[in-house]
């Protein structure tokens, strides 16, 4: 029986995994890296650290299999991770500046992203301050529990607060693209530069 619950410390580990196994557009994208900590480095580890009060996972007899993360004020995450997150990993970690970027790894390409990290544009965060991220392994897809994290945690953000909630999805990740829609989220904006879609929802 898989339950859905606040995220604990020990589960970071578990965080690393999940963001492994979905991070090549929802795909396993082990086989793409060398470090396999990297991609869960950027897109679910800080929340673990920085701000666990808005995070769910979803654990069944196997372990933790999902997780929701996010945060209620963007620009004050974004200044936390600058703060107290980055800064222990740049030392780790290469720039890759120094070379041409079509020639990167896909672990330089995260590599930058330690480095250079992305800030959500100002039009985007405007009108929905808050943002998530959620993955699901496979063996947990299907179920409904995409609709309950999502539930479980946009409850958290009205409750908290939140004017509307954003977040980014590449596009070629059909899966996702599709249950973001269909929950009821609205499409913000096409970025093909990223090759990103930024949806919104609103309370």
């Amino acid at each position: 029986m898989a339950t859905i619950r606040p995220l604990r410390a020990d589960d970071l580990g578990a965080l690393y995994h999940i963001a492994l196994k979905t991070g090549d557009a929802g795909q396993d994208s082990t086989a793409l890296y060398e470090d396999p900590k990297l991609v869960g480095h950027i897109y679910s580890a800080p929340y673990c650290v920085l701000s666990p009060e808005t995070a769910f996972v979803v654990e069944d007899d196997e372990g933790v299999a999902a997780y929701i993360v996010g945060a209620l004020d963007t620009r004050a995450f974004e200044a936390l991770v600058e703060e107290k997150w980055w800064p222990q990993l740049r030392p780790f970690y290469a720039d890759p500046m120094g070379a041409p970027p079509e020639g990167w790894t896909a672990d330089q390409f995260r590599a930058f992203l330690i480095h250079h990290p992305h800030r959500t544009p100002d039009r985007i965060v405007a009108d929905h301050p808050s943002h998530l991220h959620i993955n699901l392994l496979p063996r947990l897809q299907g179920q409904d529990f995409g609709r309950r994290l999502m539930d479980r945690w946009l409850e958290t953000m009205w409750a908290m607060g939140s004017r509307g909630v954003h977040l980014g999805v590449a596009t070629a990740n059909a899966r996702a693209i599709r249950f973001y829609e269909a929950y009821g989220f609205s499409l913000i904006e096409r970025d093909p530069r990223r090759e990103t879609i930024w949806y919104g929802i609103k309370p």
